[in-house]
């Protein structure tokens, strides 16, 4: 794809975006209802669709914990489907009216929700990713502007294809809906640079596509960054419930960005606490320092570089420390800025945390898998901003608007 196509597909997906401001919810609503029913009816078309990237990926020897993210089941689709339909049942942003004053001069003063324009989304491997995001851009009023990865390509055509059929029954604009299909680093760098075309770029993705972004991008963007989690168990801990929220937290899908990849715990309980944890944390791959080895012998060395790592897979770095105090400055230096938990039963202990610990996501007692826009209420996510402008943490439909300055006056002029 030449820079002038893009820039042509982009012009496209700008004009789309026009007429998807100005639509009403119910049309946007109706799309978005289309969409969940004919995912489903077509899963058939999609399952096909995504064996072939499945097939391709096996070729090329990706990672188990990559292939798991770029695969596609009747559950997942199902899951995509209940996403749609859940976004377009929650209430509309757009429009909403933040506040609003009057000045001594009679001027009316309000702050109105309005959408962003064309929010590009550039993303690795997940097909659920195509859906999700554009279901949430769809329903806050934008155009999505979609740049998959190679590996998942026939997988997101497919998606895309469904979304753009149920716009087209529903009265909207397909290019509402568009995917860049030259998946070289040539055109990602370009697609980063559309200025007049993209207004808000999000990536989901690796390092690897977070530098390139810090590279090439010339948008406003927001940052999508590592998720490497910790786990803090205080010494006032729960410890079956520690137990559990570690497994789940580590184990039950530890392939995506909220993932626990670091575990604390303090030393009062470590003893205990790490002898049970261990045997339940059978096929992970334990590293820890000098304390965590003493009482489990068959963890390897931790290095400064395994406690910095988003592992992305079954490992588990651990750390044994003195007190909360201990436990916020690890976190302060190792942590990305995305979800962050404590196990405790103290109530003083959990609210330091919780004011103190700088991060998108705070989690007590709970796993930080729920730090996920499903699981939150939002319907869907369209990435988890480790950022503090314009958005943090999961971003839902509130995350892909932005504040429009209404004033009204009867004749008043600046003296």
């Amino acid at each position: 794809m030449t820079s002038t196509d893009l820039f042509e597909l982009g012009g496209r997906v700008r004009a789309a975006s026009r007429e998807v401001a100005r639509s009403s919810s119910a049309a946007r609503d109706e799309a978005l209802s289309a969409a969940a029913e004919l995912l489903v009816a077509e899963s058939v078309t999609l399952l096909a669709a995504n064996r072939e990237d499945l097939e391709r990926a096996a070729g090329e020897g990706l990672a188990e914990t990559a292939v798991d993210r770029l695969r596609l089941t009747e559950g997942r689709i199902d899951q995509m489907a209940r996403g749609l339909a859940t976004v377009a049942a929650l209430p509309d942003p757009v429009g909403e009216v933040l506040d609003g004053w009057v000045r001594p001069n009679g001027l009316r003063v309000t702050r109105v929700r309005v959408p962003l324009g064309v929010v590009g989304v550039i993303y690795e491997n997940r097909p659920n990713v195509t859906s999700d995001a554009a279901g949430l851009c769809l329903k806050a009023g934008n155009a999505a502007f979609l740049r998959g990865s190679a590996s998942a390509l026939e997988s997101n055509r497919a998606v895309v294809g469904v979304l753009r059929r149920a716009l087209a029954k529903s009265g909207l604009p397909e290019a509402a809906i568009t995917l860049v299909e030259d998946t070289s680093h040539e055109t990602a760098a370009e697609f980063m640079g559309l200025r007049g075309i993209i207004d808000c770029l999000i990536p989901r993705g690796g390092p690897a596509l977070v530098a390139s972004l810090l590279e090439h991008a010339t948008v406003p963007y927001v940052l999508d960054g590592d998720g490497n989690c910790h786990v803090y168990v205080d010494a006032a801990a729960d410890l079956a419930m520690a137990t559990d929220i570690v497994v789940n937290a580590k184990t039950q899908r530890p392939g995506v960005c909220n993932a626990a990849e670091s575990l604390l715990v303090h030393r009062a309980v470590a003893g205990e606490f790490l002898a049970r944890l261990g045997p339940a944390l059978a096929g992970v791959e334990l590293v820890g320092d000098d304390a965590t080895r003493a009482i489990l012998p068959s963890a390897g060395v931790a290095t400064e570089v395994d406690y910095g790592t988003e592992f992305l897979g079954s490992k588990l770095s651990i750390a044994v420390v003195d007190d909360l105090d201990a436990a916020m400055d690890h976190i302060a230096r190792f942590g990305s800025g995305h979800s962050e938990a404590i196990v405790t039963t103290d109530v003083a202990t959990a609210e330091r945390f919780v004011a103190e610990v700088d991060a998108a996501a705070l989690v007590v007692n709970a796993s930080t898998r729920f730090v996920d826009g499903g699981e939150l209420g939002l319907g869907a996510e369209v990435g988890i901003s480790t950022q503090k402008l314009h958005a943090r943490g999961p971003m839902g439909l509130r995350e892909l608007t932005c504040v429009k300055w209404v004033v009204r006056g009867d004749g008043q002029v600046r003296r």
